[in-house]
């Protein structure tokens, strides 16, 4: 009955029903803290793991990262702290930026230490972050939104736009961002008037571009591309999406609510950060 309950709700919001078979799920990691990111570490094959452990948005002191293996297991528990909130991750230039409130921790990627601190002026809910090409690094403020680059050790603004209806993921995708909306009009419970969808921003024009067909889905999280195909999550009901150009969002897989920033190995494999759960779910797309 729940099946086809579910069946109907997506054909009604013109999202089509993916067996949830199509990405077996590899493995598990347990034990985690509020796992809200899953960044895959090409240089040192492994996953870096963000947890919050506490409330998302109070500088309590209580963060920290954490290391695991590429098959799931444990490396490091605590591996960087003197973080707060750490959320979304970017790579650049050996280095490790992570989003916390409203700062980016700068880490030693090599070694794992706490280099040093940027002040986002202005920020208030900093949330994922993407890296280009050209080693900038982007981060989304969730709650003004906003989103900046970081040049260096300089934060500049790059857009602020009531369009990017709460910025929430983002990936960098050649000379654009994609992001991955929470929605309008947040609630107590961050529930939403209106929910999100994807969007482009061109980088060079900071030109804000809804993507045709994916608009008002879901209260989105984490995102990704791998080609030409589009991954997202659904914080509040645990979906895993995946969108092409031209199509509709289908549904991938299906977790327990709090699935978060999604990370890839860029080829066949996505890692979820299951918050609520204390996991992180590997999963092997066909």
């Amino acid at each position: 009955m729940k099946t086809l309950i579910a069946s109907a709700v997506f054909a009604a919001i013109g999202i089509a029903a993916i067996p949830p078979a199509q990405a077996g799920e590899l493995w598990r990691a347990t034990g985690l803290e509020q796992p809200e990111s899953a960044l895959f570490d090409a240089t040192n094959n492994r996953i870096i793991v963000s947890n919050i452990v506490g409330n998302p948005g109070e500088a309590d002191g209580n963060g920290y990262l954490s290391v695991l293996s590429l098959d799931g297991k444990m490396v490091t528990r605590h591996w960087t702290g003197g973080m707060d909130a750490p959320k979304g991750m970017a790579i650049s230039g050996g280095k490790l930026y992570v989003a916390d409130i409203t700062k980016v921790r700068v880490v030693d990627l090599a070694s794992g230490k706490l280099l040093s601190s940027i002040d986002v002026p202005k920020a208030v809910f900093l949330n994922d972050m993407t890296s280009d090409q050209a080693g900038k690094v982007y981060v989304t403020d969730m709650l003004a939104d906003a989103i900046y680059r970081i040049d260096g050790d300089t934060p500049e603004l790059l857009v602020k736009d009531a369009a990017l209806a709460s910025p929430n993921g983002v990936f960098a995708d050649g000379d654009r961002l994609i992001v991955a909306s929470w929605g309008k009009g947040i609630k107590p419970d961050f529930s939403t008037a209106e929910p999100g969808g994807l969007l482009s921003v061109d980088l060079a024009g900071k030109v804000i571009t809804p993507l045709p067909g994916a608009q008002k889905f879901a209260d989105l999280d984490g995102v990704i591309a791998i080609g030409d195909t589009i991954y997202a999550t659904a914080y509040m009901t645990g979906t895993l999406y995946r969108y092409k150009a031209g199509g509709t969002p289908e549904v991938v897989a299906q977790f327990k609510p709090g699935s978060a920033d999604i990370g890839t190995d860029g080829r066949s494999v996505i890692y979820v950060p299951l918050m609520n759960e204390g996991e992180v779910a590997a999963l092997k797309l066909d």
